[in-house]
């Protein structure tokens, strides 16, 4: 079939507008410089296979990325990028076949719609071909966009301009991305290194089994004409494969009931090609899938065998699966794989009558990597004892771990994160049952002659009911209680790694965050029931400027003090605005807690008065529908000397039990015409915090029977 020359390439049968909208854009923002260079990829084997005089050696791929800077030189806009190889051609054929959308005769697996990301991502994509046939040259230019000239008046994406005899005798094709549709991130940051190792971990699978064949790849990096950067892709640069194994699995299909599998004679043969690298190339260990030689980004299964983020000898590990199954179920989208998992399978969500799952290759290629590296298997065991570990401190269930989907990458509070949710589930079922059974009490009839039977019995379910709600949470509630109290004695005595490490630095933070992280607002999943138990329970910040501090999403003080509009607030070359109390609780209308906490080795006598002056400022400064006025302040350290104390400040009493100071009643001023307000503070030590917190917890623990008396 000849074209005409300057012709759109119109179909009678196909819709293109309803074709964009069913093949979306690609979410890998360089899928259309991935499709031109599989096509280049494609035309120099081609070529090969078709003229015998033409080798692997000869086949070349050049791309040049041309930015423009205007003012800013060094922060470039990206402008377009050329493909440039010398492959088969564009002959009449192949350009038919680029014309007929999902066309799969070309014999790699493609379905003709690379040209969609195309249009997709740039405004044109303008492509220059020389080929050969009938020994003669021709030249063929066309052009592929949506511009409305072409989608709207035409039904088409592609304008053929011409094809002709030419002298030009260097069969090949250039393609030119012209126009970014949208402004990139991607695209304005590209430069000739960073898309060589994009290439190089996109095609790591085609480059690595074609080592000694894969064609010359050079790319050059322009700035307004001028050459910034070139690299080139050479063997040197692709890590060698350092094993391969396989894996062979049955295909299934559904069973006559529709609720299981039945295994099938047909087999389909899994490659299992791994590497291992040194962190320098590869970040993290991966299981990708491999389509048509080119990795999966979005991979639709993970390394179960070894956390990402783990290095053995300095080396991570990188393992890619190829099937020419997986190629097979590709979609419009390349890289977007239609592999059934089981759940969908049985749900009739089937592409094909017979297929193998994701599940499946997940289970036979994690079994096939434990027994390809031996260290790899030790590393897993090591995790899942550290797993048993946690699950045998807080008292979890197998159950609970395994309906928590914990995979290796969790770290251990994200274990425990996972699990609470898990019981979070499970405790809401039975808070139902609870209530239903206590509403069933409600409706009982004294005057009833089984009243008493019936009363009795719907009180033993209920009672029964309780400790399945409540037993594991408590138990685990005090468990981790324990824990916190064994690190609060270890950071008293720097005895934690990161006090070793640097014994001369104080570290206030480290107690700071073990009772009530830094710039969180979030009290109720706080430690400060160490200091006193009802505190959790209050509204609070911690580690917040004080002009910046909410209750309930309301400021807490006035717009003239946020604004620092008061004199007093910037007297004396201060800003008073930019004071931090560490901790600020308000547990009832009119009322404020004030926390400070001072490192070990600082003299607590120094700072008796902090704590009064942000009372001062809340009282003061405040917006009046709060009505601040009664304060109890917490200064917190170890270096707490009580005739220094006393010396400082007189009104400080000794408490008779427990190991701390208070001063029952203080003054806090306003000035501005108001009543006012009054403090009670306390000066106490953190080895006392720690022994107050040690015999609560053991109250608890002799209540559950966990310790004997």
């Amino acid at each position: 079939m000849r074209y005409q020359d300057e012709e759109f390439i119109a179909t009678s049968d196909l819709l293109f507008e309803g074709v964009l909208r069913d093949v979306r854009k690609s979410r890998e923002a360089l899928q259309p410089i991935y499709e031109a260079l599989t096509n280049a990829f494609e035309a120099i084997k081609c070529r090969i296979d078709k003229d015998k005089t033409f080798h692997s050696s000869n086949g070349s791929i050049n791309i040049v990325i041309k930015a423009q800077a205007t003012t800013d030189v060094d922060n470039p806009e990206f402008s377009s990028i050329s493909i440039q190889d010398n492959g088969i051609g564009f002959n009449d054929e192949d350009f038919k076949r680029f014309n007929t959308y999902k066309d799969f005769t070309k014999g790699f697996s493609n379905l003709g719609s690379g040209r969609i990301q195309y249009v997709h991502y740039f405004d044109n994509t303008r492509i220059i071909s020389v080929f050969r046939e009938d020994e003669l040259y021709y030249k063929r230019e066309f052009t592929v966009s949506k511009r409305n000239e072409y989608l709207k008046a035409h039904n088409a994406l592609v304008y053929h301009k011409i094809c002709a005899k030419t002298d030009d005798e260097n069969i090949g094709t250039l393609l030119i991305f012209n126009g970014l549709l949208e402004n990139s991130k991607v695209y304005n940051d590209l430069t000739a290194n960073i898309l060589k190792y994009d290439i190089i971990k996109k095609y790591l699978s085609y480059l690595c089994k074609h080592r000694d064949t894969f064609p010359r790849i050079s790319i050059k990096y322009e700035v307004n004409g001028e050459e910034r950067d070139e690299q080139n892709i050479t063997k040197q640069d692709i890590p060698s494969i350092d094993k391969t194994d396989y894996a062979v699995l049955h295909y299934q299909k559904i069973a006559a009931d529709g609720k299981s599998y039945e295994q099938l004679e047909k087999t389909e043969k899994f490659t299992i090609d791994s590497f291992r690298i040194s962190n320098g190339f590869l970040t993290q260990n991966a299981l990708k899938l491999t389509s048509k030689g080119v990795i999966v980004n979005e991979s639709p299964i993970v390394l179960q065998n070894l956390a990402s983020n783990t290095s053995i000898n300095g080396c991570k590990y990188l393992f890619l699966v190829s099937s020419e199954y997986i190629d097979k179920q590709d979609s419009n989208v390349r890289g977007e794989l239609k592999i059934p998992t089981k759940n969908n399978a049985i749900k009739g969500d089937l592409f094909d009558p017979e297929f193998i799952t994701l599940d499946d290759i997940q289970e036979s290629v994690t079994t096939k990597i434990d027994s390809m590296y031996p260290e790899i298997q030790k590393k897993k065991i090591e995790v899942a004892n550290q797993l048993e570990e946690i699950k045998q401190l807080f008292h979890y269930s197998s159950a609970d771990i395994e309906d928590a989907g914990i995979n290796i990458n969790d770290s251990e509070d994200k274990i425990i994160e996972k699990i609470h949710e898990v019981e979070s589930k499970k405790g809401a079922n039975l808070d139902i049952i609870i209530k239903r059974s206590y509403d069933s009490l409600k409706s009982l009839d004294t005057s009833d002659a089984n009243y008493e039977k019936t009363l009795k019995q719907k009180t033993k379910e209920l009672v029964k009911a309780i400790p399945l709600r409540n037993k594991n949470a408590l138990t685990q509630y005090v468990a981790r209680r324990g824990l916190l109290l064994d690190l609060f004695e270890k950071i008293l005595g720097k005895q934690t790694d990161i006090q070793i490490a640097n014994p001369d630095k104080h570290r206030e933070d480290l107690l700071h965050n073990l009772f009530f992280h830094q710039h969180s607002e979030d009290s109720i999943n706080s430690d400060l029931w160490m200091l006193n138990e009802d505190f959790i329970y209050f509204n609070g910040i911690s580690e917040a400027l004080l002009s910046k501090v909410q209750i309930d999403g309301e400021n807490l003080f006035t717009d003239e003090f946020v604004k620092k509009e008061d004199e007093y607030l910037t007297s004396l070359g201060e800003d008073r605005t930019k004071l931090r109390p560490d901790i600020l609780l308000f547990p009832s209308e009119g009322k404020c807690i004030i926390i400070e906490f001072k490192a070990q080795e600082v003299n607590i006598s120094k700072y008796l008065d902090q704590i009064n002056k942000y009372a001062g400022l809340i009282l003061n400064y405040a917006q009046p529908k709060y009505n601040m006025s009664v304060f109890y302040g917490y200064l917190i350290g170890e270096s707490i000397e009580p005739r220094d104390v006393q010396i400082a400040d007189g009104h400080f009493e000794n408490a008779y039990q427990m190991d701390y100071m208070f001063k029952p009643a203080d003054i806090v001023r306003n000035f501005f015409g108001r009543p006012h307000g009054s403090i009670y503070t306390e000066v106490i030590k953190y080895s006392t915090l720690l022994e107050r917190a040690r015999q609560r917890n053991r109250i608890f623990l002799e209540k559950l029977n966990m310790i004997k008396h």
